[in-house]
């Protein structure tokens, strides 16, 4: 396994640390904080490996078929479970969730389908950069939130919290609406492409 795959592992490993600190954040007082800065070190990794693997394996010819499988399956996975950390804490809309986790699959779905009968990929439509971005943005403003109600006592009943939430509705209603944009994009040009056209049926 190459350094790039490696980094990956080591995104993947630290999905489910940051899944289990987080919940021990909400259940067990006297760990709270420990606990949520655990999560900001998961994440903080996750981030950092996310972003040097790509970079590794296209400046050094590294690209793999199992990096090309394995990546976007991190992806996916460590999104929706932030996400489904953000839906369990109160903070993330129903409907929002929804949204990204069917979407989240769905396209992961039709990537190994391509991956396996046409050996390529699409390539990201202005809706999909927008979805990463704001993926990003929604999650650490997330963070930040969840950080700030567990570090400052008192924090839950201060005049900016209605504010916040505001901020954060629309942050998610956004990410849903560029994740179901992009998701539609991306599978009208998989059939504009005929790209799946030689799979039996």
């Amino acid at each position: 396994m190459n350094l790039p795959n490696k980094l990956t592992v080591i995104r993947l490993a630290m999905v489910p640390v940051f899944l289990i600190s987080f919940i021990i954040s909400q259940r067990v007082s006297f760990l709270a904080v420990p606990a949520m800065v655990i999560c900001l070190i998961c994440y903080a990794v996750a981030e950092l490996t996310d972003l040097m693997d790509g970079k590794i394996a296209r400046k050094r010819g590294l690209v793999t078929d199992l990096g090309k499988v394995m990546d976007p399956f991190a992806d996916t996975l460590s999104h929706v479970t932030y996400f489904l950390c953000f839906l369990s804490y109160g903070i993330m809309p129903l409907w929002a969730f929804v949204i990204i986790m069917w979407r989240e699959y769905g396209i992961l779905f039709v990537r190994m389908l391509l991956a396996k009968y046409a050996g390529k990929s699409m390539p990201a439509n202005i809706f999909g950069k927008s979805k990463t971005v704001l993926y990003a943005v929604t999650t650490i403003v997330s963070i930040v939130f969840i950080c700030l109600m567990t570090f400052l006592p008192g924090a839950a009943e201060a005049t900016w919290v209605d504010g916040y939430y505001i901020a954060l509705y629309i942050l998610y209603a956004l990410s849903a609406f560029a994740s179901l944009m992009s998701f539609v994009i991306y599978i009208k040009d998989v059939f504009k492409s005929k790209a799946l056209s030689g799979m039996t049926r």
